[in-house]
C-alpha cells in the first residue's frame, strides 16, 4: 500500500492519458504471443516482439489471442494500443499494475481488469501480477507483468483441439481465461488452510513470538485477497446479467458458473479472516495463560520462603541473652520445624490446586 502511494507520484502534474509505468519491471523485454485458431483444423502460434506480425493477426479472420508480456515498455505499449484502437485512459489503468479489479464497457471493446494470483512455495505467501483483458468481436488482448501465469492448460486445449474453445468465438476464450484465473484462487485458499492448519497445531502445542508474526503475515495476506477477489463479485454480476453484447448466450451459462465459484472464494476467506482473528485471541490467551502459570511456581515458591525466612531471621539476631540460644539441640530442632513448615504448606497448597 505504501509503495502504491510512492509509485502514484509519478503520474502527478501529467495529462489524463499519459502513458507511465507503475510497478515493477518483471521481464527483461515486452515479447507478443499470437495464437489463431478456428473450428476446424487450423491452428498457429507464435511468439514475436515484431508489431508488423501484430498487425497481421489483426486482419484475420480467424479467432485470435494475443498475450503481451511485459509492461515496462511504454513505447511499445502505445503502439499496440494504437494499433487495436484502444482509447488512452485504458492503457493508463494497463500500465498501472496497482489499479483495482473493475470492468469498463467501450463501444467497440470491453476492459477487465483483475489479479492473478499464485502461492510462493520458498516464502509461503501469496504473489500476485495485474492482469487486463480487453475483449472484441474479433480478439481477445491480454496484457500480463510475467511470462509465468495460469494458461497453460488453457494454451494446450487450444492447440489439441479439445473441449469447446475451438468451436465457440472469442467471447467464451475470454470466459476461459476467466475461469481459469478463478479456479486457481481455489489453490491458493487450499494453501493458506493448510498454513492455518499448520499454526493452528503450534498455537496449542508452543506458541513463540515467531507465531505472532506469521499470524500477523497472514492476516496481511488476507486482506490482500480480500480487496482483489471481493470487486469481481461485482465484475461476473455484470457480465453474467448478459447487458454486454459480447457474450453469446451460451456463454452467459459460463459465467453464472465463474459468478457462483467468486462467491464460493469470497465465503472462503472471510472464514479464514474469523479464524485469524480468533488465533491472535487464543494466542494473547495462551501466553496470558502461561505467564500466569510462571507466576503461580513464583508466588508458591515465594510464599513456602516466608515463614522460613521469618524463623532464619528471628534466630540470626545477635541477642546474648537469647532463649535457646546455648541449648544444644536448638539448630536440630529449627532445621525440623522448617521442613514441617514447608511441607505442611506443600500439601495445603495441593489440595487447593495450586499446584
Amino acid at each position: 500500500m505504501y509503495k502504491f502511494f510512492h509509485s502514484r507520484s509519478k503520474k502527478i502534474g501529467l495529462a489524463p492519458g499519459t502513458l507511465v509505468h507503475i510497478g515493477e519491471q518483471k521481464t527483461e523485454r515486452t515479447l507478443i504471443q499470437i495464437m489463431e485458431y478456428d473450428d476446424k483444423d487450423y491452428y498457429l502460434g507464435q511468439q514475436t516482439d515484431d508489431l508488423a506480425q501484430l498487425t497481421a493477426a489483426i486482419e484475420t479472420p480467424n479467432n485470435t489471442w494475443i498475450n503481451v508480456i511485459g509492461l515496462h515498455q511504454v513505447e511499445m505499449i502505445a503502439h499496440i494500443g494504437q494499433a487495436f484502437g484502444i482509447h488512452p485512459l485504458l492503457l493508463e489503468d494497463i500500465l498501472n499494475t496497482h489499479q483495482r479489479p473493475k470492468i469498463e464497457q467501450y463501444d467497440e471493446y470491453i476492459y477487465i481488469i483483475l489479479k492473478m494470483l499464485y502461492w510462493d512455495e520458498n516464502h509461503s505467501r501469496v504473489d500476485a501480477e495485474q492482469l487486463s483483458i480487453v475483449l472484441s468481436r474479433t480478439f481477445v488482448l491480454t496484457f500480463q507483468e510475467r511470462e509465468k501465469d495460469v494458461f497453460n492448460p488453457l494454451r494446450q486445449r487450444i492447440h489439441e483441439g479439445k473441449g469447446h474453445l475451438r468451436k465457440a468465438g472469442v467471447d467464451y476464450l475470454a470466459y476461459a481465461l476467466l475461469d481459469s484465473v478463478i479456479d486457481h484462487y481455489f489453490l491458493i485458499l487450499e494453501q493458506l488452510g493448510d498454513e492455518l492448519e499448520a499454526l493452528e497445531e503450534e498455537l496449542t502445542t508452543s506458541p513463540t513470538a515467531d507465531t505472532l508474526q506469521t499470524i500477523h503475515t497472514l492476516k496481511r495476506e488476507l486482506l490482500y485477497l480480500r480487496k482483489s477477489v471481493w470487486p469481481l463479485r461485482e465484475i461476473f454480476s455484470e457480465l453474467q446479467r448478459g447487458d454486454i453484447g459480447l457474450f453469446q448466450p451460451t456463454t452467459l451459462i459460463y459465467l453464472r458458473d465463474v459468478y457462483e465459484h467468486t462467491i464460493q472464494i469470497i465465503d472462503g476467506l472471510e472464514t479464514f479472516r474469523d479464524v485469524v482473528a480468533s488465533m491472535l485471541d487464543i494466542y494473547l490467551s495462551s501466553v496470558s495463560l502461561k505467564m500466569n502459570e510462571t507466576m503461580r511456581v513464583l508466588t508458591v515458591i515465594a510464599t513456602l520462603f516466608i515463614p522460613l525466612t521469618f524463623i532464619t531471621s528471628l534466630y540470626g539476631m545477635n541477642f546474648h541473652s537469647m532463649p535457646e540460644l546455648q541449648w544444644r539441640w536448638g539448630y536440630p530442632l529449627i532445621w525440623i520445624v522448617m521442613l514441617l513448615t514447608g511441607m505442611v504448606m506443600l500439601i495445603y497448597f495441593k489440595r487447593r490446586n495450586w499446584l
